[in-house]
């Protein structure tokens, strides 16, 4: 009789599971039977549930080829900790060829009449286990998210993890610039593909390529083929994501179950957001502005920029987007915006044509004289509070940095007091004493880490530099940055008599 062995060791099992044990304990079975082992198959940091396993496929397709008579391991659980894996393999296929299945510790053997309901009840335990252990880890999981510390497995791009606590990210200075410019360009009026044009000119690498260049075995699944070129959606990616202004974003995709590998999204509503945890690279002012450009959901020329007022310039009578069009006038080109209902449908508005060059230099004139109308001794004054504000915000950043440090500090003495406690070094009252202190300071910690959190996120509001200010009065073209922060949208009406109605509505 030809016997194969079977051997799983996962990541949680201690050293009584080693595949060497296991191993010989089966060796033994098998001697003391007079069976032939035909082979011994092994997996090793796999869970029983993983149908993906190498070694355990290997055995079913010899099993399939009628290789063997016996199927030998030390536990059911070894085999698989997955009910329909049981009946499937244990109570179907196995039958099915004439094999015979053996697990040792657990008395199963299909050989035995009235074994099979034993065997079921195994596998339901053992089903119950994985669903148990699987909640067990998500909560651990989600607290370690509300407590503001990171556990992707690889950083985001422009952070590396921080060699002394990989739950925190720091700032990586070379990435890092690469993300500053995409921000400066897109409201410098460039669009997504041509900030990746300009970046891939430059030879920068993608976030993909830039992970593996440095170390990182990083597999971005929704690429085929990296060549290390940037494009619109990894462009996108990062003008999207708030990790760039200090706040740690977790729980967006989640599995529905832990036999299922497939990832659902998350509703924003229920993500975890903890705010202040590491260094921003991106502003939140920066940021906003950025986000109400791409929620205006701008095109662009074609050449990979936008005109500075799109998608904020909109018909006074029925309110639509006005679009842009171009026509060739005495060799040259210009653009116009019309009506984007009458675009659609002319019975439904009028066209509202306006030149896009008027337009621009009209609300060029009046950002102007706004922005000259509000520079006074006052807004001088405001703008020096705004900058004791942002140094309050610092404060009170670098204080929250201190406290995690504390924290993680008592964190590792609990651990480490509990050794000790267990290990003889220390008596039941000293570590009672000892855990209760270390357990208080924590909690101390924790509370005013919480009040720190609260406040920083009370800190979205725009600070203006008072140099950023200054050279509001210097520009000659109309600048995008600007129509971001201050305008909310521009109505154009109807030209009556040669004259067309202009309305500004701003931000501020």
């Amino acid at each position: 009789m030809k016997a194969a062995v079977y051997c799983r060791l996962s990541k949680e099992d201690g050293e009584s599971e080693s595949i060497k044990n296991q191993k010989e304990l089966l060796s033994e079975y098998a001697a003391k039977h007079g069976w032939e082992i035909y082979k011994t198959y092994c997996d090793e940091d796999y869970s029983g549930a993983d149908s993906e396993r190498p070694g355990f496929n290997e055995l079913i397709d010899a099993a399939k080829n009628r290789e063997f008579d016996i199927i030998l391991v030390k536990t059911q659980s070894r085999f698989t900790r997955d009910m329909e894996s049981v009946e499937r393999y244990i109570h179907g296929l196995f039958p099915a060829l004439g094999i015979r299945f053996i697990a040792v510790v657990d008395n199963a053997d299909t050989e035995v009449k009235g074994n099979k309901k034993a065997r079921q009840i195994n596998g339901l335990v053992n089903e119950w286990y994985l669903e148990d252990l699987s909640e067990n880890i998500r909560s651990v999981l989600d607290l370690k998210r509300k407590n503001g510390e990171y556990i992707g497995a690889f950083p985001v791009y422009g952070y590396k993890k921080d060699p002394d606590n990989k739950n925190k990210l720091i700032v990586d200075s070379e990435a890092a610039e690469v993300v500053r410019e995409i921000y400066r360009l897109y409201l410098n009026g460039f669009g997504k593909s041509g900030i990746a044009n300009i970046l891939n000119g430059r030879g920068v690498l993608n976030p993909t390529r830039y992970k593996q260049t440095n170390g990182l075995c990083y597999v971005n699944a929704a690429q085929t083929g990296n060549t290390g070129q940037w494009n619109r959606t990894s462009v996108g990616r990062i003008l999207k994501d708030r990790m760039y202004t200090g706040d740690i974003v977790q729980g967006k995709r989640k599995k529905p179950s832990y036999k299922s590998k497939k990832l659902i999204q998350v509703p924003e509503e229920d993500w975890i957001v903890v705010c202040g945890t590491h260094e921003p690279i991106i502003d939140k002012e920066t940021f906003e502005a950025v986000g109400r450009l791409l929620r205006e959901r701008t095109k662009s020329t074609g050449m990979g920029t936008v005109h500075p007022l799109a998608g904020k310039v909109k018909c006074t009578d029925c309110k639509s987007a006005m679009v842009k069009t171009s026509n060739i006038y005495k060799g040259k080109r210009r653009s116009y915006l019309r009506c984007g209902l009458y675009a659609a449908d002319k019975t439904q508005c009028a066209k509202h044509s306006v030149r896009l060059d008027l337009l621009e230099n009209s609300v060029l004139y009046a950002l102007r004289e706004y922005i000259g109308k509000y520079f006074d001794k006052s807004v001088l004054k405001t703008l020096m509070d705004s900058t004791v504000e942002s140094d309050k915000r610092n404060v009170l950043i670098n204080e929250s940095r201190k406290l995690e440090h504390e924290i993680e500090r008592r964190a590792k003495a609990i651990r480490a007091l509990y050794l000790d406690y267990s290990s003889g070094i220390i008596d039941k009252e000293q570590f009672k004493d000892l855990n209760g202190s270390f357990i208080n300071e924590k909690s101390v910690y924790m509370k005013r880490l919480s009040e720190i959190r609260k406040r920083l996120s009370g800190y979205h509001k725009t600070v203006w530099s008072i140099d950023k200010l200054l050279n509001c009065l210097e520009f000659n073209a109309l600048p995008r940055e600007l129509v971001a922060e201050l305008i909310d949208s521009v109505y154009v009406g109807e030209s009556v008599s040669g004259k067309q109605k202009i309305q500004i509505n701003w931000l501020y």
